[in-house]
């Protein structure tokens, strides 16, 4: 697992980002590698104790931002935040985790799989804490302002009236980040925060595609799309890059889920993922409901 390196001020690979901040950490001990600043961040936070719906759209909005380049952002704490690595790691990009605790102190341990697969795959444990440092109730709520720091906006994903998460979403503000929020049915406790947010004047976060048109991420085809040119069938024609033509063509007969559009075309989830949300960019289909797709009409 290597040694923690730490990140003073005077260091010139200290974070532009936490530059900017009014309340800036000292230093940074660091496992793996820090965020680039060169990549657009997303901070993913959310409820410990989520519902099988927020699990989906943490891992599809992850999964989705990380297979355009986009580095995730949060804390490795039970429910949504694990989640979120999980869908990074599954769209094949770097996330990294901010701990309330010593870069060596896996908090909550049964994370250690996930924590281990976060340096694996090129991501970082970040923490503002001495290794060492067990996790303290008081450590998590300023840690917050570290993980929405790094991030160029913040999404939240389903979060009670009270949630720590309010207060990742309250510094993002303070930082002049923007704030997505996943919409939740009324009257669910889980969805009170962030309809909340929504209220409040937060973006609603339907799709990956606005938050990576937030972002400004879609300039360009990405290389694991180019490939030979075809004409869409039907109506207008536009050339395509091959595994576009695929994906389209596998909806000629109707909507399918993102796990059939995997077993019918045999393309990774990563690079599918992308493929989706370039078409969606595109106009030529939607998204009827999470992880379900259809051709526009």
């Amino acid at each position: 697992m290597g040694r923690a390196v730490y990140y003073d001020r005077k260091n010139p690979e200290y974070p532009e980002r936490l530059r900017k901040l009014e309340r800036m950490p000292g230093g940074l001990y660091v496992l793996g590698t820090l965020p680039k600043e060169s990549s657009k961040s997303v901070a993913v936070v959310g409820a410990r104790a989520c519902s099988a719906y927020g699990r989906q759209e943490a891992i599809r909005f992850s999964r989705a931002l990380a297979a355009r380049g986009v580095q995730i952002i949060s804390g490795l704490a039970y429910g949504i935040d694990a989640w979120a690595h999980h869908g990074a790691l599954e769209g094949g990009g770097k996330t990294f985790a901010v701990l309330g605790s010593g870069v060596d102190v896996c908090y909550p341990r049964a994370n250690y799989p996930l924590y281990r697969r976060i340096l694996q795959e090129g991501g970082g444990i970040l923490s503002e804490f001495e290794p060492g440092t067990r996790p303290e109730p008081w450590h998590f709520p300023i840690r917050n302002r570290i993980i929405s720091g790094l991030a160029d906006l913040v999404l939240v994903i389903e979060a009670r009236s009270r949630s720590g998460s309010l207060i990742t979403a309250d510094y993002a503000l303070e930082q002049g980040k923007s704030v997505y929020a996943v919409p939740g049915r009324t009257g669910d406790e889980l969805s009170e925060g962030c309809n909340e947010l929504i209220s409040q004047g937060a973006g609603i976060a339907c799709s990956p595609a606005s938050l990576l048109e937030e972002l400004g991420v879609f300039a360009g085809e990405s290389e694991e799309n180019a490939g030979t040119d075809g004409d869409i069938s039907g109506g207008r024609k536009e050339n395509l890059p091959k595994n576009l033509q695929i994906v389209y063509n596998q909806l000629a007969g109707g909507e399918k889920s993102l796990e059939e559009l995997r077993l019918h075309t045999g393309l990774p989830m990563g690079i599918l993922s992308n493929v989706i949300l370039e078409l969606q960019l595109k106009g030529w289909i939607r998204e009827l409901y999470p992880g379900r797709y259809a051709r526009r009409r």
